[in-house]
Formats: C-alpha cells, sequence, structure tokens
C-alpha cells in the first residue's frame, strides 16, 4: 500500500528530523516538535483509557493554548475527529455543537470545565480538562492500524440555513492538501496567527509552518499583541483578515505604534473578505519589506483563488485565480461553483444540507462572482443568506429568533451589508411597533446579550415601514432589503 497522508505521521516525523526547533509558542509558553510529539503521545494514550478509538469525535471547547495542540495530534493518531468550539460561545450554543457532533468527549480549559461538565453529563458523554490530560503517561509511539487518509480528522462548525450548526468534515487528506505549500517554501520564518484555534485558518496556518518544520506564534487579534510578537520573533508572514489589518495600521500611525519595526515581514496577507485596494496600498506603504497576497475560500473549501502580489494594483478589487488543485465554474446564476482534492466530505450526518451544497462533485460557494476574459476572479455579491462577518459565519434566522421579542419591533429581518473593515456587518432591519421609539445598536445588542456570541450581534439598525416578504411562504426577501440599504 502506498504511504498516507496522515496528519499524526507529519509530525512525528518533523520530532524525529528536528526535535529541539521550536513548533508553536502562545505567549511565553513553547513546545518543541519533539516535546509536542512526545506530549501527544501521552494523551493519545489518556483518551484511550478514556475510551477514545477509531472515528470518535471529541469536541474541543477552549481558548488558545498550548493544552489544544497536543489533542489536535493525539487524536489525529488514534483516528478519531477533532471538532473544536469557539471559545466566546455560551453554554447552550456549546450544547447545541454537542448535539450537531455527538461526540464521545467534551475537552475544556479550566475555565469552562464547570459548564462544560454540566452540558457534557446532559448530553450522556464524558469531560475532561485539556491540562494535564495524560501527564506521566507512556510516551511511545501511537499508531491506528485501520487509519486511511481518507477518514475523517477534523469538524469544524459552520453555520446551517436555520441557525443550527453544521459539522464540516475534513480528511487527513484534505487537511494535508490545503497546507502542504507550507513545505514548498512559502514559509521560511516564523507565522504569527491571530486566529482562535476553533477556526480553520488558525490550523491551516498552522499545518503549512509545521510542514516546512517552522514556528507558529498564536496571539490574539489585538494589534499590540501582534507587532510586539513580529517584533519579539523576527515573524516572515502575518495573514490577517481586513478588519485586524486595519487595528494593526491604525496601531503602526499612533505614537506607540510608530516606532514598530516589522522589517521581517515578507509575506503580508489578507483573506476571508473583500480587501479594498485603499486597504492593501496601506499595508505596503506601512510595511515596504511584505508582499501583498489575497486569499479566497471558505471552510468548506479551502483555498480557491489566490491574487499575487504583482497583480495587486492590475487587478484592483480581485481575490486573484483558482490555484493549481482547484477547478471552478460559474452556475447559470453567477454563482461560483469550485471542485477538487481539497474540498471538505460534506456535513456531518446532514445529508440534506450536503445535497443542498454539493452537486455533482460541485461546491456551491454562496458567492455571485465576476470573471475577467484573464481568468481573474472577482466577488460581487452573495446568492444565499449567511453572513460572512470578520471571518465568522451569522444565519439571519438565528438572531431574529432573538429580535423579535423586543417591545419596539413589530417586525424585523437580519441582513449582511458590505463593509470595509469586516466584509459584512450585521445589519437588523425593523419595523416599529405603534407609538414605539427606534431602538439602538446598544439596545438591541443588550436585548440579545449572552444568549449570542457577540459577533452575531447586530452592528447597524435601519427603520422600514413594511420587511419586503414574498407572498407564498412569507419569507424575507433579503437581497430587496440589501439593494434597499446598500448606497
Amino acid at each position: 500500500m502506498l504511504p498516507q497522508l496522515l496528519v499524526g505521521e507529519m509530525f512525528a516525523n518533523s520530532a524525529r528530523a528536528a526535535p529541539r526547533r521550536p513548533a508553536a509558542m502562545v505567549g511565553d509558553d513553547l513546545v518543541t516538535y519533539g516535546q509536542l510529539d512526545r506530549r501527544a503521545n501521552q494523551v493519545a494514550h489518556a483518551l484511550r483509557r478514556q475510551g477514545i478509538g477509531h472515528g470518535d469525535r471529541v469536541v474541543v471547547w477552549s481558548t488558545t493554548s498550548l493544552d489544544t495542540l497536543p489533542l489536535f495530534v493525539a487524536v489525529a493518531k488514534l483516528g478519531a475527529v477533532f471538532a473544536p468550539i469557539g471559545a466566546m460561545l455560551n453554554a447552550d450554543e456549546a450544547a447545541d455543537m454537542l448535539v450537531t457532533a455527538r461526540p464521545a468527549l467534551l475537552a475544556t480549559d479550566a475555565a469552562r470545565a464547570a459548564d462544560g461538565a454540566r452540558i457534557a453529563a446532559a448530553a450522556g458523554i464524558g469531560a475532561v480538562v485539556t491540562a494535564g490530560l495524560g501527564d506521566g503517561d507512556d510516551d511511545s509511539s501511537v499508531t491506528e492500524p485501520a487509519l486511511r487518509e481518507s477518514d475523517p480528522h477534523v469538524l469544524f462548525f459552520t453555520s446551517g440555513s436555520t441557525g443550527r450548526p453544521k459539522g464540516v468534515v475534513l480528511s487527513h487528506r484534505a487537511n494535508m492538501l490545503r497546507s502542504y505549500p507550507g513545505a514548498l517554501g512559502v514559509t521560511r520564518g516564523p507565522t504569527v496567527c491571530p486566529f482562535p484555534l476553533f477556526h480553520m485558518a488558525g490550523w491551516t496556518l498552522g499545518l503549512q509552518a509545521w510542514h516546512a518544520r517552522e514556528l507558529v506564534v498564536f496571539t490574539s487579534p489585538d494589534p499590540v499583541e501582534i507587532c510586539a510578537a513580529i517584533e519579539r520573533h523576527r515573524a516572515y508572514r502575518l495573514h490577517c483578515i481586513p478588519g485586524i489589518w486595519r487595528r494593526i495600521l491604525d496601531h503602526l500611525a499612533s505614537p506607540e505604534g510608530q516606532g514598530r519595526d516589522l522589517s521581517s515581514l515578507r509575506l503580508t496577507e489578507s483573506a476571508t473578505s473583500a480587501t479594498p485596494i485603499e486597504l492593501l496600498r496601506a499595508i505596503s506603504a506601512a510595511i515596504p519589506s511584505g508582499q501583498v497576497r489575497i486569499f479566497y475560500g471558505s471552510t468548506e473549501a479551502g483555498t480557491v483563488t489566490t491574487l499575487d502580489p504583482l497583480d495587486v494594483e492590475r487587478k484592483p478589487g480581485s481575490v486573484g485565480v483558482p490555484g493549481p488543485l482547484a477547478e471552478i465554474r460559474l452556475s447559470d446564476a453567477g454563482e461560483l461553483l469550485c471542485r477538487g482534492p481539497m474540498l471538505c466530505d460534506g456535513y456531518f450526518e446532514n445529508a440534506e444540507a450536503t445535497a443542498d451544497a454539493f452537486v455533482d462533485g460541485w461546491y456551491r460557494s454562496g458567492d455571485l462572482v465576476d470573471v475577467d476574459d484573464e481568468g481573474y476572479v472577482s466577488v460581487v455579491g452573495r446568492a444565499r443568506d449567511v453572513i460572512r462577518t470578520g471571518g465568522e459565519s451569522v444565519t439571519p434566522p438565528e438572531v431574529e429568533a432573538l429580535l423579535v421579542g423586543h417591545p419596539a419591533l413589530a417586525d424585523v429581518a437580519v441582513v449582511g451589508l458590505p463593509d470595509d473593515t469586516w466584509g459584512e456587518i450585521v445589519c437588523a432591519v425593523v419595523v416599529l411597533a405603534p407609538g414605539a421609539d427606534a431602538p439602538t445598536v446598544d439596545d438591541l445588542r443588550a436585548h440579545v446579550g449572552d444568549r449570542l456570541a457577540r459577533f452575531k450581534h447586530p452592528r447597524r439598525v435601519a427603520v422600514v415601514d413594511e420587511i419586503p416578504r414574498t407572498a407564498a411562504t412569507r419569507q424575507v426577501q433579503r437581497r430587496l432589503l440589501v439593494e434597499q440599504l446598500t448606497p
């Protein structure tokens, strides 16, 4: 049998070849490749005692820490499935993820241990705290003989059309192919990663660096922390969404940030949402040592297109051309469809959503695009209702269900409006109850409170006389609202 593309084997090989090389840092905490692999083996043995094996799902509810990394590798070695969820989610939202994933185990950090134990007990599963898991255990290598590269490795959660989470299934092969360019010279020095480790981008950036046996420094999205990490580690690569880039540029222009030395950067990248040419020019002016690139893709598809640094000025507004492993075409309605070996395997135990999103092997991106005569793609709108804000997905019905109870509202719809910082922002379009004053954004955010993660909260309120709805089913005609509210 030919060698398999397995995530756990990649870390074992790196540990054998370069055990003392630094692999990852969070704050002042550092782990080398040798330490990470040994720790992963210890955790794998501990998980086996918990009954975790091939095909089992392990949901991980934690902030970014070095405790998460050996768990990620250990699960890969066992042939189990790593399913991270956002640290900012409340317990009810986390419980929804358990219903979707049906895991064998919930792993949490210490801060979420009590809530984790409660929702795990309600779901009839076990719970563990990642810190200290497997301490003192056997660190011998762990091999799952039945494991194949086509087996699922990660379950990333994204929102469904009804607001219920969907689990995007990624195989070992897909994860290895999505990140393998890191071993081909794309990354030759430390990467600073401001993405959390429940997000695909965080793990993809990590795996790209780990393929090249380089260091990944995980930070928060705070621009001061990001810039300090670049200086301290003489970082080679920084990859951010446009909203974080704007914060970094504001910091560099401030008295505190003007003395920052970011000259080590060679790759300065933007992704996830539209990046205005003015922002790209500002990044180049502030960090002239870096080459600006744009990536476009999704959790389901991985990287679909890339805009090369030489094309940034020549093709303003474009997200580039398809990569070597991505094939694209347009539907009759102008929606981008793509296929290739980096696609996910569908949505976990959700045949209806999978059939809707994947047609004859092509993934429906949900984005309306133009393709010029040189093959360069530009995103011009959304074909579906899901709002993409700051790299996260928000489904309007989920937010609407909580806003309808506000006493000032007779009717409400939620749409995504274009925004240079966030890609899209969540806008509450409201019809006022008789005699009521228009609520402010703060009013609506307070009404939603902690029942939804903050990135799902409205950032704008628009008052209208009537919400346009279809005659037969009374569905919100969101595209009409977006057209009405967009200058």
